[in-house]
């Protein structure tokens, strides 16, 4: 049997060619593929490629490396279950309560499990009386291929803020930001009311010098000499007034509007500083960069150039409309007619637009993203000799952002000359019509050639009016964005009663603690008193609960159930910086900012002396290698802190934590990624910073942990054993088996290097 033939291509994308020569001979005639899932781990965790394929009868389990099948008739009350722990994901299949199997995959195939799962579940559903489900193949996402409901235009997992498109109302918000420079605006508006005004002056005095100067010129009537200087002189005075008064409502609230943007920009990026990590762990940088740079940027320009364009053209539309019907009510209202259609083309596309430009801000800060990742990680990718593939991967998403402006640009590129044309048509008739007019003496050449200028401004104006739609909406879906982040409440609250420790012990409670990540429990159970001045080692697997439980500490999360307490407070009582403030941090992948040494050194302590710099670093065992620098502490580091070596970083790294004198300190695989002589410098820098205050150390070398009072072994997020070294190995329990099966990966490690190296570095290794 063909499998490419029996697989529907609307389904998805075609299984890979490697499986079908396997499939070959287990489909029966006519069974159809409705869905297959390619899982990337074995039974052991081990890497292996595996296919689960559902069709309109069973279940079919395939191994790659031995091309075993396994076969699951589908029956009624079968359920197929999808969930995750410590990065890996699991499908299991249950019957009765039973679990007939399960299969294992890595997080990045996580949208492919959860549409195989959804479409198993169609199948079931659609089972009637025993008999093969007819599904009907779902829609599914170009990009990640999962499910797309039938009424479901986008992914929700590649548009994750796809909501309702913005309304332009959402830019009255920005009276918030306004609201300080109200009598800038006031006088700004009152110069924009008079400089309209000037700007109608000419045309008014149009007529006068039409009828009662040229046209008795050419009858043979001497020209009033008077009348021509007190009217171009009139015309010029306008002219004067109406640029002075332009410049200076223009000055005025560009003024305001870049003060307002300013504002809009301090209070988000401080708003975004407060929130909880939480937040950031499902934002991209690139993203909340063009938030708050280009998205501003955008509202300062509309609020400085459009808006203000926009005002003047309704003002001037009003005020024309008064002069032209004090002239003329009839020829007025020809004037008026193509308004009405306008009015009725804005309206149809502006939910168009609205839309389509949100879709254009999400597909840019998909392209912002792809830059942030790239640049910053470009040592990576010349590593690895990714060039072409992040090339190709900016290529196609500048090629969607190409695509989703193509179609707004259909949109408008109908819409404008539409009413271009609405406004030529409505010229012509007023010409009609007015020479009508002037045929049978109810109007004079001068009251037509007033109109007539006046209704060129009229329809000019209202032309630039209609395509104030399209900035607009432009305008509001950025507003939308940067109110999607000042809207945000952080997941870890200041207290409203905040309480304040004079002096800290550093004695931390940890009560029936819990913490999860979405529907995932990651901490449970968990009880631990640590005394002042205590050293707590954590140890355990990866994916155990020891990162997550120094985040808790530092409260960047808050714990689901239990409390943690500080010398009897709960950490949640206290004001977060004054908490934090006692919190000394040493991370496994030290960051630094572009800036010199002196400036990383103190960043916890701005206003920190240079002598107090250098007592932090000689602790530190880093004044040595600073001093061998080309300008010592004012060396500059270059971002993030590549222009030094991994275990200098580490060392400055500790002297500002040193700088602090924090009650609380916490070390996340402080030493994890150095060599074993840089490992011994900054251990002698530990044993300075560790000394008189309460610790917690997490090592995945656990020899590092031998000085630590007691070690706490974590699996699965709950506490399993506590002890110190020598108890614990005594009980042979889950820290032994860990200790052991550590030394006996550096005991193969030791042999290979034996067997390679010369003596010298044998006794090195030793």
């Amino acid at each position: 049997m063909d499998v490419s033939t029996i697989f529907p291509l609307s389904s998805g994308s075609p299984i890979p060619d490697a499986w079908h020569q396997a499939l070959q001979t287990r489909l029966a005639d006519q069974e159809r593929i409705h869905a297959w899932f390619e899982i990337d781990l074995d039974d052991r965790l081990n890497f292996s490629k595996g296919l689960l394929l559902l069709t309109d009868r069973r279940v079919l389990a395939l191994a790659s490396a031995t091309q075993e099948c396994s076969e699951y008739r589908l029956a009624a009350g079968q359920t197929l279950r999808q969930y995750d722990h410590a990065g890996v994901g699991s499908i299991g299949l249950f019957a009765g309560g039973t679990r007939l199997a399960c299969w294992r995959y890595t997080m990045a195939h996580g949208a492919d499990a959860t549409r195989f799962v959804r479409q198993f579940e169609q199948a079931l559903n659609g089972m009637l009386g025993g008999r093969p489900a007819d599904v009907a193949q779902p829609r599914l996402c170009p990009q990640c291929l999962a499910p797309l409901a039938p009424d479901q235009e986008e992914c929700a997992y590649c548009n994750i803020e796809a909501e309702a498109p913005p309304s332009s109302w959402v830019l009255l918000r920005l009276w918030r930001f306004a609201r300080p420079y109200r009598w800038q605006l006031l006088a700004g508006f009152l110069l924009m009311l008079a400089s309209t005004a000037a700007t109608l002056v000419p045309p008014y005095l149009s007529m006068p010098l039409m009828d009662d100067v040229l046209i008795p010129y050419e009858n043979g009537k001497a020209i009033n000499v008077d009348m021509v200087e007190l009217l171009l002189g009139g015309l010029l005075l306008s002219a004067l007034l109406a640029w002075a008064l332009g410049w200076a409502k223009t000055y005025i609230l560009a003024l305001v509007s870049e003060r307002i943007g300013t504002d809009l920009r301090t209070i988000t990026y401080d708003h975004l500083l407060h929130l909880s990590l939480e937040y950031f762990g499902g934002k991209r940088t690139g993203d909340l960069m063009a938030r708050i740079g280009s998205e501003s940027d955008r509202i300062c320009l509309f609020l400085s150039l459009h808006l203000l364009d926009f005002a003047t053209d309704v003002l001037m539309i009003l005020m024309t409309a008064v002069i032209l019907f004090t002239i003329d009510p009839w020829l007025a209202l020809v004037t008026l007619l193509p308004l009405p259609l306008i009015v009725w083309m804005i309206h149809q596309v502006r939910h168009k637009l609205s839309t389509g430009f949100e879709k254009v801000d999400r597909v840019w800060s998909q392209v912002s993203n792809i830059l942030a990742d790239t640049i910053p990680g470009i040592r990576v990718v010349k590593a690895f000799a990714q060039e072409k593939r992040e090339s190709d991967r900016f290529r196609q998403v500048n090629q969607h952002n190409l695509a989703v402006n193509d179609r707004i640009n259909r949109i408008w590129a109908l819409f404008s000359p539409s009413v271009t044309l609405l406004t030529e048509i409505g010229l012509l008739v007023v010409w009609a019509f007015g020479i009508w007019q002037v045929t049978h003496n109810r109007i004079s050449v001068g009251v037509l050639t007033a109109f007539l200028a006046y209704i060129s401004r009229f329809y000019t104006r209202l032309d630039s009016m209609s395509r104030i739609v399209s900035v607009t909406q432009k305008t509001a879906s950025g507003a939308k964005r940067i109110f999607d982040i000042l809207d945000r409440v952080s997941s870890v609250p200041e207290p409203a009663r905040p309480q304040h420790l004079e002096r800290i012990e550093g004695r931390i409670d940890i009560r029936d603690a819990g913490f999860r990540y979405g529907n995932r429990a990651v901490i449970r159970n968990f009880n631990l008193t640590i005394a002042p001045g205590e050293m707590i080692g954590l140890v355990g697997h990866s994916g155990s609960g020891k990162s997550t439980l120094v985040n808790l500490l530092c409260r960047f999360y808050d714990v689901s159930e239990g409390s943690i307490s500080l010398d009897g407070i709960n950490i949640r009582s206290l004001p977060i910086a004054e908490y934090r403030s006692n919190i000394g941090l040493v991370l496994q992948e030290p960051f630094l900012f572009f800036g010199s040494i002196a400036e990383n050194i103190a960043y916890g302590k701005p206003d920190a002396t240079r002598e107090e710099i250098i007592a932090a670093a000689r602790a530190a065992h880093a004044h040595e290698f600073i001093l061998r620098l080309p300008h010592g502490y004012d060396s500059l580091v270059g971002e993030r802190g590549q222009g030094l070596s991994g275990g200098e970083r580490q060392r400055i790294s500790i002297a500002r934590a040193l700088l602090i004198d924090p009650r609380i300190l916490i070390l996340d695989e402080a030493t994890a990624s150095v060599d074993t002589e840089t490992e011994k410098e900054i251990q002698k820098a530990l044993d300075n910073l560790v000394l008189g205050r309460t610790t917690i150390a997490i090592a995945h070398r656990l020899s590092t942990l031998r000085k630590a009072d007691r070690l706490v072994v974590l699996d699965r997020g709950e506490i399993v054993e506590v002890g110190n070294h020598e108890e614990l190995m005594r009980k042979e329990g889950a820290y032994f088996r860990l200790y052991q099966a550590q030394a006996r990966n550096v005991d193969t490690d030791l042999d290979d290097q034996n067997a390679l190296a010369p003596d010298d570095i044998k006794e090195a290794v030793a």
